[in-house]
């Protein structure tokens, strides 16, 4: 167990009763905030000049399966406000310094997805949009957007280009409303709106140069951290959250079962079919950990050898790691069937587990369809092209 894990599972109880409350808040609770906070959760991958721990990134994934174990949402958060800093530790020196340069526990939220414009003007640019599902945003000071690049007029450049765009905490405006869901609640995914900031250029990053490899390599970054595979790091967090939710749907279904009696008078412990259910939903989360650790072993192995992972291993890692989500959330639907009627109650917190897990599944990281597709493709010697190059 890496030191980030020891230093929070002695607050896991306390976790667990708190993702009650941050499901009634649609956001993170403080307490749960301040436990990541101090823990070192969010510096896991951030740079050690400021003040992180650079980690390998197993260590990275298997914490952030152990905090989504006591409660999902603030797994989630982890994960993924957790890897902002590893794109950061890439991007300018300047960016660095402008975040953490006076607090290196800043945090920063995102979305990626390129949902606004970024206008060009002298020094850098004018950014107008809005965006969905800021993970955690109440408790981040920055965010990173995903900003189309625009023309003088601006309308979005043909072909696009896309940018990844820093912003301080006053120059957006979180909508507190627009965070009402059934699952993940905690996580206080709320949309942002930015009118009329200036970017300068240097807290700016072409996202294709981060997902190709270029930025890394450019950046003259030596540690193996910072030149593994975007396709590799980026999903890390989320799939890990995923995985880790499952794992404590299990174990709240474990402890639930041992002194369960069925309606029949049967005890769960008697039963032969549930517990051959309970044994293969086990087998199959304890799967989807092994797969994407492996993956993630193997992509630093090679890193660190400088042998180079090509677009065929790189897709066959999406696909193990997206395959990985979707093997577990299957998994919970077979415990959740055979949890009883009480696991719906509100007070238990298996359905918590349940749509957490499901809400998970939902992210676009864990969408199969050009995934699998990719990587048969490239298996079969084809040369997948548009959106079947897309994350990979």
């Amino acid at each position: 167990m890496g030191q980030v894990q020891e230093r929070i599972a002695q607050y896991a109880d306390e976790i667990r009763a708190e993702g009650a409350e941050g499901d009634k808040l649609m956001r993170l609770s403080d307490t749960s905030a301040k436990r990541l906070r101090e823990s070192g959760a969010i510096r896991m991958l951030q740079p050690k000049k400021y003040g992180g721990l650079e980690v390998h990134p197993r260590e990275f994934a298997e914490t952030v399966m152990s905090v989504a174990a006591m409660d999902g949402a603030t797994g989630w958060v982890n994960g993924i406000v957790g890897v902002h800093p590893w794109e950061m530790a890439f991007s300018s020196e300047q960016l660095q310094e402008d975040i953490w340069g006076q607090d290196n526990d800043t945090w920063v939220a995102s979305p990626y997805a390129p949902l606004g414009v970024a206008k060009p003007v002298d020094g850098g640019y004018i950014l107008n949009g809005r965006w969905q599902f800021s993970s955690g945003t109440d408790h981040c000071q920055w965010v990173v957007l995903g900003a189309m690049t625009g023309d003088e007029n601006g309308k979005p450049l043909m072909p696009p280009v896309q940018m990844h765009v820093y912003l301080p905490r006053e120059d957006y405006e979180i909508v507190e409303d627009s965070w009402d869901v059934i699952g993940l609640r905690g996580t206080g995914s709320k949309d942002v709106i930015v009118k009329d900031a200036f970017i300068p250029t240097h807290r700016t990053i072409l996202a294709s140069e981060v997902m190709n490899g270029n930025a890394q390599r450019e950046s003259g970054r030596t540690e193996t951290l910072y030149k593994m595979p975007f396709s590799c790091m980026f999903p890390l967090g989320i799939t890990s959250a995923v995985i880790g939710i499952a794992e404590g749907a299990l174990a709240c279904h474990i402890e639930a079962q041992k002194t369960r009696v069925a309606i029949t008078g049967t005890k769960i412990k008697d039963d032969p079919y549930v517990l051959y259910a309970i044994g293969e939903a086990a087998a199959e989360i304890a799967a989807s950990r092994a797969a994407i650790l492996e993956t993630v072993d193997r992509f630093w192995d090679m890193t660190e050898k400088g042998t180079e992972i090509d677009f065929e291993a790189r897709a066959i890692g999406r696909r193990t790691q997206t395959a990985a989500a979707w093997r577990a959330v299957r998994a919970v639907d077979e415990i959740f069937a055979r949890s009883g009627g009480n696991a719906a109650h509100y007070k238990h917190p298996m359905q918590r587990f349940f749509r957490d897990a499901h809400v998970g599944i939902a992210h676009a990281i864990h969408v199969p369809g050009s995934i699998f597709h990719s990587s048969a493709l490239a298996q079969l010697g084809g040369e997948p092209q548009g959106i079947h190059r897309s994350m990979i």
